[in-house]
């Protein structure tokens, strides 16, 4: 199977295999001339070898030992021209596919095996003592290819085991990169809730208030015809509102940049005000000493109430007062807005304003229950606070 590489790597490997020729005809024309012509094809095989093995690591690998058989057939004893074959074996391990790993690891142990059986046979033309380490009471030819097959089986193991190090490497520093890409994945698709809990808490606020208000001034036009005006006041200022809200977060969405509504537990009464505006009685109460919220449990805390107060303007008995508690503790603030049930009791297992609201209380650290309780509707957040007091 052939492999796909870069440009330059097939500019370097090209390079790597002529500047290897031109060396070892060098080394062969000043030691070993006497092999003619077939010296120089198994060089010109070696090169070709080299040339070919990250393409492909499989011919290259079969190649090499082609030439090293050839080699030893044509008498060539090994000289530095026999680099090649460590850099093949250092090859099907870096980039060959698991059967042909494993196919040079098998090389490196039988290719020892014949090369040390080549050296002892032929060893005394190579100057080879036969009274090695002076173990005089052993074969001495086998005490040979013992300490050759050894050397041998380092000298070729060495640069396979290397190529399996560099493997490891270059996975290693994939996943890296694949686990990136999905980390970065996963934050923009939170971002993406996090906007659309957003534009949800924002559009059904703001329809509900519209709503709320146009049916108002539809119904006090005879009585109070200026009650007319405030109510078309309330609703163009609303609807501006939104608008506005709306086109942040969209660029929010379009870009994954810049800073979408952040509203803060200081824009509370301007939102209560809002909602009395729209036929709500709301009755707001706080005990405790107020402690330091950072700004990710200020929205948190903003949006469960506006949902929830949304939730009661449209289920809710507009007459009966709604109530909201903010009881600030040690270590958590604890918020519960309460109205009165009109009809049937609302589903609180469905809708994403009601998952949404949990969700934040979660994401801070906290918890949120939503239930109906007799004829009331209760929902209580609680948010972890630091020990800071709110610096005025």
């Amino acid at each position: 199977m052939f492999r796909v590489l870069r440009p330059y790597q097939y500019a370097v490997d090209a390079f790597l295999a002529v500047a290897y020729l031109l060396c070892s005809v060098a080394v062969l024309g000043s030691n070993q001339s006497g092999v003619g012509y077939a010296g120089y094809f198994v060089l010109l095989g070696y090169a070709a070898a080299l040339g070919v093995r990250r393409i492909n690591p499989t011919l290259a690998l079969s190649m090499a030992w082609f030439f090293s058989l050839l080699q030893m057939i044509v008498g060539m004893y090994p000289n530095l021209y026999n680099v090649a074959t460590l850099m093949v074996l250092y090859t099907t391990s870096a980039y060959g596919g698991r059967v042909i790993r494993w196919v040079g690891l098998a090389s490196v142990g039988l290719g020892a095996f014949i090369a040390a059986a080549y050296l002892t046979l032929g060893g005394s033309g190579m100057g080879v003592s036969l009274t090695l380490l002076g173990w005089s009471d052993l074969p001495l030819i086998v005490l040979q290819f013992a300490v050759l097959f050894g050397g041998l089986l380092t000298a070729l193991g060495g640069p396979w085991l290397l190529g399996l190090l560099v493997r490891a490497v270059i996975r290693n520093r994939e996943s890296t990169a694949a686990r990136q890409v999905a980390e970065e994945v996963v934050i923009v698709e939170q971002e993406r809730n996090r906007i659309a809990r957003d534009m949800h808490d924002v559009v059904a606020h703001s329809l509900a208030v519209v709503v709320a208000q146009a049916d108002g001034a539809r119904y006090a036009r005879a009585a109070n015809p200026e009650a007319v005006d405030e109510s078309l006041i309330a609703i163009s200022t609303t609807a501006r509102e939104a608008l506005a809200d709306v086109r942040l977060l969209l660029s929010q969405l379009r870009y994954s940049e810049g800073d979408g509504p952040q509203p803060v537990l200081a824009d509370l009464d301007r939102l209560l005000d809002q909602m009395r505006a729209s036929g709500l009685t709301i009755s707001f109460a706080e005990t405790g000493q107020s402690r330091y919220l950072g700004t990710g449990q200020q929205l948190a805390l903003y949006r469960i109430v506006q949902e929830a107060l949304t939730n009661a303007l449209r289920h809710g008995q507009g007459e009966k007062p709604v109530t909201v508690t903010f009881d600030w503790a040690p270590s958590s603030v604890d918020v519960t807005i309460e109205n009165t049930i009109e009809g049937t009791v609302p589903s609180v297992s469905l809708g994403h304003g009601l998952a949404g609201m949990r969700e934040r209380a979660a994401l801070v650290g906290g918890w949120l229950t939503a239930e109906p309780t007799g004829q009331r509707f209760v929902v209580t957040a609680s948010v972890p606070t630091n020990q800071q007091e709110i610096r005025a």
